[in-house]
């Protein structure tokens, strides 16, 4: 059988959030794990897996038609040449991630994995699929270098595996380490916003490139984390593309090339900060205080585990699932995260966006088991819940919201 083994990386990371809470809760410092923080986060993560399933195919692809047509070099594996692998990959992430941080379409992508104030193992979660498409316009270089793609694929799987472990607060410093390994300590200071640490500690394993390039600085005071202007927001949709409306706008108001050119490559803190303000007036209001209810905390933790454990099965299973199942059970996921982040922020649409959930069951049954019987009693099903739609969404809303 043809199963994809990589799924089991999905209980593996959540085992060990879960592993992280745990030694918090011993140690007195729960505190760093806020629920709708933790949940905002996983919903990032679970969206990014689920885009890798498309996504690494074509990057694949991308690496191999540069590797076939344009390399400098014919690279072959050998322990020198995973050494200068290793280097040149940290090397070119050093530069996309201060890149991400100093220009405005890159922040755009990489805003989100920012945007948390907690800061533990949940928070390596939040890499979108915009990151990991710009990332790979940096990666590129290596198979024009020369190196094979499935060189690079290999050890691409290995180097995203590190970062993991420097996002959280459990861990001290690390003696000897500190001097050229990134550690938990140095991430740390990356992750906040106390201005002496702002634009600090790019490195993603090793800290040598910001002690080279100017970019480095210990953690001497206690980091206050997320973003310098806090989104205030765990919608799954407002994290992903506050940003960019605001560069739009900018964009659009600019006067002259150089202008416009700066609006999509200057420097995030020279938008305007009132067009967020207004963004958010219009997008994304919400009350101050929310109190969420047994009820509804219960039911995002249901809605949470579900979508991981399809989220496991989708990518075991992938090259078994038809292209209509596929899309199914994909579109259901991202409904999913986006339905319990906006559960979140009490939004009243959310009801739409279940019965979508569900219809897309339905469909999903049918291209599973297309009978006529089915079919049939699928179409009554649907044509009662549209007949109730008004009531049972009213009840829906009495139980999650009080």
């Amino acid at each position: 059988m043809q199963l994809n083994y990589l799924a089991f990386a999905v209980p593996l990371f959540t085992g060990l959030m879960y592993l992280e809470y745990y030694l918090s809760q011993k140690k007195g410092r729960v505190e760093q794990f806020r629920f709708n923080e933790t949940v905002a986060n996983i919903n990032v993560g679970i969206a990014e897996r689920l885009a890798d399933v498309f996504a690494t195919g074509l990057f694949y692809f991308f690496f191999s038609w540069i590797y076939t047509h344009f390399a400098f070099f014919e690279i072959r594996p050998g322990f020198i040449t995973w050494v200068l692998l290793f280097l040149f990959t940290d090397f070119m992430w050093y530069w996309y991630h201060r890149f991400g941080h100093e220009v405005n379409l890159f922040w755009a992508v990489h805003v989100v994995h920012h945007q948390s104030d907690d800061y533990n193992f949940t928070v390596s979660a939040r890499i979108t699929v915009f990151q990991a498409a710009a990332r790979c316009l940096f990666w590129a270089v290596l198979p024009l270098i020369g190196f094979p793609p499935a060189m690079i694929t290999i050890f691409l799987l290995i180097h995203g595996t590190y970062p993991f472990f420097t996002h959280t607060q459990l861990v001290g410093k690390l003696g000897w380490l500190e001097y050229f390994l990134v550690t938990p300590s140095h991430h740390r200071v990356h992750h906040s916003s106390n201005p002496q640490y702002l634009d600090k500690n790019y490195g993603d394993v090793l800290i040598i490139w910001d002690k080279l390039l100017g970019t480095f600085t210990e953690e001497n005071e206690t980091p206050v984390y997320g973003l310098t202007k806090p989104l205030n927001s765990h919608s799954f949709l407002w994290q992903h593309f506050h940003f960019l409306l605001e560069i739009g706008i900018a964009f659009k108001r600019a006067k002259g090339f150089r202008e416009k050119w700066k609006a999509l490559f200057g420097k995030p803190d020279e938008i305007d900060p009132r067009i967020r303000m207004s963004l958010e007036r219009k997008f994304s209001y919400k009350e101050t205080q929310i109190n969420y209810s047994a009820t509804l905390i219960g039911y995002i933790r249901f809605q949470t585990l579900l979508s991981l454990v399809l989220l496991f099965l989708v990518i075991f299973f992938e090259y078994y699932l038809g292209t209509a199942q596929l899309i199914c059970l994909s579109l259901f996921i991202v409904l999913s995260v986006i339905t319990t982040g906006s559960m979140l922020e009490q939004r009243r649409w959310i009801f739409h966006l279940e019965f979508a959930r569900v219809g897309l069951l339905g469909v999903l049954a049918w291209f599973t088991f297309p009978y006529f019987n089915l079919s049939v009693f699928l179409t009554g099903l649907a044509g009662v819940v549209l007949y109730f739609y008004r009531s049972i969404g009213n009840r829906y809303y009495a139980c999650l919201y009080r």
